[in-house]
């Protein structure tokens, strides 16, 4: 069995409550988060590494997505973005 476990730290507690209640819905089954203050602590597990790295892929493009609709992301973190 594959682990892995994955941590990412946001500002304050509000922050990183809005990302792991989105992701939420799209994690059940496959990763498991745990809130830690202003840390989301995401734990998965795998039979392959293929199926691990697919999974992982999957919740950082999610990570990517939540932190946009919350407005976290800025203008420097998309260069190619035109006002």
């Amino acid at each position: 069995m594959i682990t892995l476990e994955l941590e990412v730290t946001y500002p304050d507690e509000g922050s990183a409550r809005a990302v792991m209640n989105a992701l939420d819905p799209d994690n059940q089954g496959y990763v498991r988060s745990e809130l830690n203050g202003s840390t989301i602590v995401f734990r998965m597990e795998s039979e392959s590494a293929g199926t691990m790295r697919n999974t992982a892929d999957d919740l950082l493009a999610c990570i990517k997505v939540a932190e946009e609709s919350i407005g976290m992301t800025s203008e420097a973190d998309h260069p190619d973005t035109e006002e």
